[in-house]
């Protein structure tokens, strides 16, 4: 962006703004396991795993109220709750995959480049 472009601030707002709410590491693991279809409350659970039940009703309620994620209420005893990415959310679900698959690539790089940067620095 330019200098002085008349935007340029509200853009980056509007960006940091989106990277912040999705860019938290159980938002991204959340929307990556929706990708594979709708999950209920405890399916998504076990897949994400470690999160607790406190962090991934926060976070799915975030995701719903952003407009990425659906939660869908069966009238069955006991109620079913299922969850699944909106439209919206399953265009996120495409960068979302892209940024796991590179950073599951380039692992060892990193891992590397920060051996590296901490033995110069402790040196």
């Amino acid at each position: 962006m330019k200098p002085g472009h008349p935007h340029a601030t509200e853009d980056c707002r509007a960006v940091s703004e989106v990277l912040q709410r999705i860019g938290d590491k159980w938002s991204l693991l959340v929307v990556r396991r929706l990708g594979d279809g709708p999950l209920r409350f405890n399916e998504l659970r076990a897949a994400v795993g470690g999160i607790s039940q406190k962090m991934l009703t926060t976070t799915l309620r975030t995701l719903e109220r952003d407009g990425f994620v659906t939660r869908t209420v069966f009238p069955t005893i006991p109620p079913r709750v299922d969850y699944e990415l909106t439209e919206l959310g399953r265009e996120l679900e495409v960068p979302v995959k892209g940024l796991a698959e590179w950073a599951i690539a380039n692992m060892a790089r990193i891992s590397e480049a920060r051996r590296r940067f901490d033995t110069s620095a402790a040196a």
